[in-house]
Parts: C-alpha cells; sequence; structure tokens
C-alpha cells in the first residue's frame, strides 16, 4: 500500500500546480471557458466608446465584467460597450503578451487583460513595455486588502485594478465533524497539531481525510505559510534553507499525507472531481474560489461551514491563493476611458460587486463590497451563514509578504521536493536541492 501511496505521487511530481495559477484547471475559477477568442485577433476598436478586454472563464470572471460593463453603462456612459475577447484560459492571455512584447508588435493586444495575480510581477519585469501604469486612476488604494494590492504594485507604482481575490478559507463538513465529537466551533483558532488530532478521529469513525491538496501539496505549503506571515523569499533570494518555519510545514504536510489526514490526488480534476465531488474528504482549504466545486453536490448542502486556518502558534489564520487583476496594456489608445471605467467600477462601486458575486460567484478584495446585503445574505448550502461578508472580514486580514517574480518557480522547485521526501528522502538536503536549483534559476 505504502509502495502505491508513493508511486501515484511520483506521477504528479512534474505537474505545477494549477490551483492559483489559473491554467485548465482551477485558480479563480479559471480554466475552462469556451475559448472562442483568439490571442491573435484581440486588438482593439476605433469606437471612442468601446473597449476590448480579454478574460477566460464565462462561469466565473466573465460575468464580473459584465456586470462592471452593466454598471458603468447604465449610470456613466450609455454609449458604453465592453467588449470581451474570451480565451480558453488564463495562459492564451500570457501567450498573447509574451508573443507581441517579443515581436514589439503591441497592436495585436486588446486595451485591458484580465491578468493572474501571482505571475504580474514576473510578466512586468520581462515586459515592461507591454503595460501603463495607473498610478493617476482616481482609486482610494487603502479601500482594497494590503495583501492584493502588493502583487500589482511594482517598484511603487501601480499596474493593476483588483477584480477577484483568492481568500483561503477552510471548509468543513460539520456532519463529519460531529460524528467525531467535533463542531466547526472546536476548529477555529487550532494548531496545525491539534488539527492532525482531530483528523485521526475523523478519519477513524468516517473513512475520509480532513484535508486535500492536488498533487505535490505546494499549494497546500504556501497557503500555510503565508498564515504564518512568511514569504518563499528574503531580500529578493530563495528564503528555504534558513526558514524554520517553511521546513516546519512541509514536514507537517509529509506526516498528514502518512497519517491519511491529507489525501493528495494526482490531478486537478482528481481533486475537483474525486475527493470534493465524490465525497471522499471531510475538508477543503483552498481559495474562496473553490466554493463552487463544494456546491456542486447538492446532497451536502447544509452540511458545510467555513472558518480560519490553523496555524503552528494556534492563531486564526489567514491566507491568499489566487486572484486576479485587471491591466491596461500598451495597444490601448482609450487610456483615459479605460482608467474612468475601471476606477468607477471594479475601484469602487458595490453595484458592480453585488453583481460580479451573484452573477459569477467573484468575492471582492474591495472592503467596502463586505458591508452590502448581497454579502450579508446567507447561503442555504452551508448552513445559512453568510460566509461571504466572514471571507470579506477574513481577506482584509490577510498579511503582507514579500512577492517575487519567480514565485510559481519556487512552488514547483518545493513541490517537487515535498514528494522526495514522502519518498523517503531527507528533508535537509531536499530543500537544499530545491534553493540550489531555485537560484541557479534566478541567476543568484
Amino acid at each position: 500500500m505504502k509502495k502505491r501511496f508513493i508511486s501515484m505521487l511520483l506521477a504528479g511530481t512534474m505537474v505545477l500546480s494549477l490551483a492559483a495559477c489559473g491554467g485548465n484547471g482551477g485558480g479563480t475559477g479559471s480554466g475552462g471557458g469556451s475559448g472562442d477568442g483568439d490571442a491573435a485577433d484581440m486588438g482593439t476598436s476605433d469606437d471612442e466608446n468601446t473597449l476590448t478586454v480579454a478574460a477566460w472563464d464565462p462561469n466565473f470572471n466573465i460575468p464580473a465584467l459584465e456586470a462592471a460593463a452593466e454598471d458603468y453603462k447604465e449610470n456613466v456612459n450609455k454609449d458604453f460597450v465592453l467588449d470581451i475577447k474570451e480565451q480558453s484560459g488564463s495562459q492564451d492571455i500570457e501567450t498573447a503578451i509574451t508573443t507581441a512584447a517579443s515581436s514589439g508588435k503591441y497592436e495585436t493586444l486588446p486595451d485591458m487583460v484580465l491578468f493572474q495575480d501571482h505571475w504580474i510581477q514576473k510578466f512586468v519585469a520581462d515586459y515592461p513595455d507591454a503595460w501603463q501604469d495607473v498610478d493617476d486612476i482616481d482609486i482610494n488604494w487603502d479601500d482594497f486588502y494590503a495583501e492584493k494590492i502588493d502583487y500589482s504594485t511594482i517598484d511603487g507604482v501601480h499596474y493593476g485594478v483588483p477584480v477577484d481575490g483568492g481568500t483561503v478559507i477552510m471548509a468543513y463538513r460539520v456532519d463529519l465533524l460531529d460524528q467525531a465529537g467535533y463542531s466547526i466551533d472546536d476548529m477555529k483558532g487550532i494548531t496545525w497539531e491539534k488539527f492532525i488530532e482531530v483528523g485521526k478521529a475523523v478519519k477513524e469513525k468516517t473513512g475520509k481525510a480532513l484535508l486535500c491538496m492536488n498533487s505535490d501539496g505546494n499549494d497546500l505549503m504556501y497557503m500555510m505559510l503565508q498564515a504564518e506571515g512568511v514569504s518563499q523569499f528574503k531580500d529578493g533570494k530563495p528564503y528555504i534553507t534558513e526558514n524554520e518555519k517553511l521546513k516546519e510545514i512541509v514536514q507537517l504536510i509529509v506526516d498528514m499525507a502518512k497519517e491519511g489526514v491529507l489525501l493528495l490526488p494526482n490531478s486537478w480534476s482528481d481533486y475537483t472531481d474525486k475527493a470534493i465531488q465524490g465525497d471522499q474528504v471531510a475538508g477543503v482549504m483552498n481559495g474562496n474560489w473553490i466554493i463552487p466545486t463544494i456546491e456542486a453536490v447538492e446532497a451536502n448542502s447544509g452540511k458545510w461551514e467555513i472558518t480560519t486556518l490553523p496555524t503552528l502558534s494556534g492563531e486564526e489564520g489567514y491566507a491568499s491563493n489566487g486572484g486576479s487583476s485587471l491591466y491596461i496594456t500598451a495597444n490601448c489608445k482609450k487610456t483615459e476611458l479605460a482608467k474612468d471605467f475601471l476606477a468607477y467600477t471594479f475601484g469602487g462601486s458595490t453595484v458592480t460587486y453585488d453583481g460580479a458575486l451573484k452573477d459569477g460567484g467573484v468575492v471582492s478584495t474591495y472592503i467596502p463590497a463586505g458591508e452590502s446585503e448581497v454579502y450579508n445574505e446567507g447561503v442555504e448550502f452551508f448552513n445559512n451563514t453568510p460566509i461571504y461578508a466572514q471571507i470579506s472580514e477574513m481577506g482584509a486580514n490577510v498579511q503582507t509578504i514579500e512577492q517575487s517574480p519567480y514565485h510559481y518557480t519556487c512552488r514547483e522547485k518545493l513541490g517537487a521536493a515535498i514528494i522526495n521526501i514522502m519518498n523517503g528522502g531527507d528533508l535537509e538536503e531536499e530543500l537544499k536541492g530545491a534553493e540550489d536549483q531555485l537560484n541557479f534559476e534566478m541567476g543568484n
């Protein structure tokens, strides 16, 4: 059984996590889409009241954009049109930026693009001429989560306007907790050691893992680390071998997997379709965009509730995984219109954010949005608790940590190290190897 467990994990070693990067599987509701857009013909419009924008999810971020367009058209400019260039995935937009920048032909780009938070620093660093900053836009940045704004602020310059956040929730099947003698209140403000204790009890009573994460667990590692207020980087360099909290967290992940408290499916689809929707687990920890996946099982309505994350110390934990913002490209000739649209809608309209939540499940990082009636409505699936108001409050508590253009490269290296440790490798040696590889790629 152990050999089979390890071999399944090894199969996913080279799979880069999709949960936060928004490829064909997770992230900010990313992935799937009809894909009728084409990176070669995103383009702009000659009409003075029309803006083009590239986005990728017809069930998530595209409805949010449509809500913003309706709000702006009704309340600001009756002639306004937002022409949404739907892409098959966020990677199509990344490819379009790379292609345009490499050729110097920015005319292939739309006026604006929706872009993943964790990728933007690398793309601004690599292709600085592909973007227009929004430093002079009429937005009060203090109205947003500090952690969210930190992604799109590069060298003190604002480049993006937030659309959705990835505030991490710890969701539990309260009926399964009850079978093990625990309640949702018992899971708030606990240590990871306590979590493992509860997880063992749940496994014994229900046969289900208390936590799941796809493939190599690097998403989980990152979220756990951020909840401690610690980054994978320090002063622009990898912070791994001397990062005692990171090492402690990696060991916890290994221990939870070996104890059966943590389930690590091989692929994103196995994570969502089999582990979560197949009722293999009693708990899910990920960005709030995972909620529709949980809600897909109608029979479990009323059985789930959410709370904050465990931490090493037992304080309530807060983290973020995923999220995206809107950016104005170098090809935009109607910059003032783009800035006005962004400022009015995603920069400060609860009407936009109410519509984005109702139509696409997009949870705002705009703090005043959390005070609206829509956010404070009870959600039947989650035992009639106002989970979106809860998430809004949690997001405001996420700590800002050092970001890097090599964010995903680091997570990939650490994910491979975690697999090797599970397969019997020495923790110190494997983490040293990951750090060495990362330093090489960073040119250190």
